[in-house]
């Protein structure tokens, strides 16, 4: 069971590939944005996504009218609208990425998002869990003919089932996600990584939106595929995902410890250690 991604085999037997997700942490501006990829590199991450919306087909006028207080204004739309990276903003990024050992993606929430983020030639797509049940985006995302890394959050096995048949089981992965931001360690359920990958045969991975690392680790040795866990420079900056997310210390912890517990998995043979053999003779008294 492996998917490539981006030539990189992702599956049994692989490192986990880690993605950062910068999503709308970016607040708008590209240098932020910039920032926060070099975190990613820095940490070891393989990825990092972004999240790219049309905001008058994703959200309805009524829902851009309300009233919310923000830095750009006094309305949801006013917020939505200012934290849209458009042309300039995603060539920047793909000129930035390329100048670096890692990729960038996006989750498109709607069809329009889907053919604006293709003409990047991505290596995969990324889909929200909030988009599981929309036949038609996933269709769409399907039609481009790149992998698909697809999360579960707040989604019933019923409802997985069906994206599933929708999508197809060839080039996809499933993210297993608890949707609350921040996730409480009770809530995270890490045993259905283990569970989906028996139910679907397809490789599994983990989205986490808690605040510690110790999950995301734990996700690695259950079987996870892919870890991805929200990024930001600072968790106290405005803005509705950065308490969810992890600071640069955090991220690069992730990738250590993630990379250390792969180290000591070892191939399960159980044998005596060439350093284990001066002990042996120093400590036992009688040897078989």
């Amino acid at each position: 069971m492996e998917v490539q991604l981006g030539g990189r085999p992702v599956g049994d037997g692989q490192p986990c590939y880690v993605l950062a997700e910068i999503g709308i942490n970016h607040n708008g501006d590209a240098q932020i944005a910039r920032k926060l990829i070099d975190v990613a590199e820095f940490a070891g991450c393989e990825g990092v996504k972004f999240q790219k919306r049309t905001v008058d087909v994703v959200y309805t006028a009524e829902e851009l009218a309300k009233p919310r207080e923000s830095p750009f204004g006094e309305t949801n739309g006013d917020l939505k609208r200012a934290l849209e990276f458009g042309q300039a903003e995603y060539e920047q990024i793909d000129a930035y990425c390329r100048t670096k050992p890692i990729s960038w993606t996006a989750s498109p929430w709607d069809e329009a998002s889907v053919d604006f983020i293709d003409q990047f030639d991505p290596p995969f797509f990324k889909v929200a869990s909030a988009s599981l049940t929309d036949d038609g985006l996933l269709r769409h995302i399907r039609s481009k003919g790149k992998p698909i890394v697809l999360s579960t959050g707040m989604s019933t096995l019923e409802q997985i089932d069906h994206a599933v048949d929708v999508l197809g089981k060839e080039d996809l992965i499933l993210l297993h996600c608890c949707s609350a931001y921040p996730s409480q360690y009770a809530e995270l359920n890490l045993r259905a990584i283990p569970v989906l990958r028996e139910r679907y045969g397809i490789p599994i991975g983990y989205s986490g939106h808690e605040t510690g690392i110790a999950s995301s680790v734990a996700a690695a040795v259950l079987g996870a595929c892919i870890v991805e866990r929200h990024i930001t420079l600072d968790r106290s900056m405005w803005g509705s995902d950065q308490a969810a997310s992890l600071e640069p210390n955090g991220i690069m912890r992730v990738v250590r410890d993630i990379r250390l517990v792969e180290t000591a998995m070892g191939d399960g043979e159980k044998t005596v250690l060439p350093s284990e053999v001066p002990i042996m003779q120093k400590l036992r008294r009688v040897g078989l």
